[in-house]
């Protein structure tokens, strides 16, 4: 049995519109942050960094939400959700898989989490409005890929595991002054995901309402 360790609307969105997406069978195991359960015992010995999500899978316990989502395409998509190996389309793959999750994801938490880079509120106000304005440029950036995919989706016309990861990401900067819904070719791409039954799913099992974005 595959088991996600999760909180609603976390990293966790990613991999978890994609286990609903191939319609595998899987338990969800809430960690409660409010009450500390992700620094509790039982989860670092799952996850050191106290981080969610974690994914359990017949006897692998994985950690990092790009790793997580590689896997279950590899191992349970039969190549729906990932190009075959050593294609271009592949390539291309891991380059925007890297660049989600090391640029972008990386910039909105330092965006979220301003107090680990300072600790007055005038260095932390400024802290994360420079995040902010990093994270316009890198949704510009895809914005520009997204028009040029030839595709509804990040890699064209393929679905991949790119899109589920876009979309949360996305989500998240829908507070910001310049928030993703805003560009026209992501607004559709948002716009057409959260129609997609396994985002629809994921939502509601995670208690997440509209607007998603």
């Amino acid at each position: 049995m595959i088991q996600l360790y999760y909180y609603p609307g976390n990293a966790n969105l990613a991999p978890h519109m994609i286990l609903e997406e191939m319609g595998l069978p899987y338990e969800l195991v809430l960690v409660d942050t409010e009450k500390k359960e992700h620094q509790a015992a039982a989860y670092l010995k799952l996850n050191p960094t106290g981080k969610i999500p974690a994914l359990l899978d017949d006897g692998l316990v994985l950690t990092e939400t790009a790793a997580i989502c590689l896997h279950l395409a590899d191992k349970y998509s039969q190549g729906k959700l990932v190009p075959s190996l050593g294609t271009p389309q592949r390539a291309q793959l891991y380059r925007w898989l890297m660049y989600l999750t090391n640029t972008l994801q990386a910039e909105l938490i330092t965006y979220f989490y301003p107090h680990r880079l300072a600790t007055d509120d005038a260095a932390i106000a400024q802290v994360k409005a420079h995040a902010e304005a990093r994270v316009a440029e890198m949704i510009d950036l895809l914005e520009n890929n997204l028009a040029l995919s030839g595709g509804e989706y990040l890699l064209g016309e393929q679905f991949s595991i790119l899109d589920p990861y876009l979309f949360m990401l996305c989500r998240w900067t829908r507070n910001m002054q310049n928030p993703a819904r805003d560009r026209e070719h992501l607004g559709k791409f948002l716009n057409l995901l959260a129609e997609r039954p396994c985002v629809k799913r994921t939502f509601d099992m995670e208690g997440i309402t509209t607007p998603y974005f």
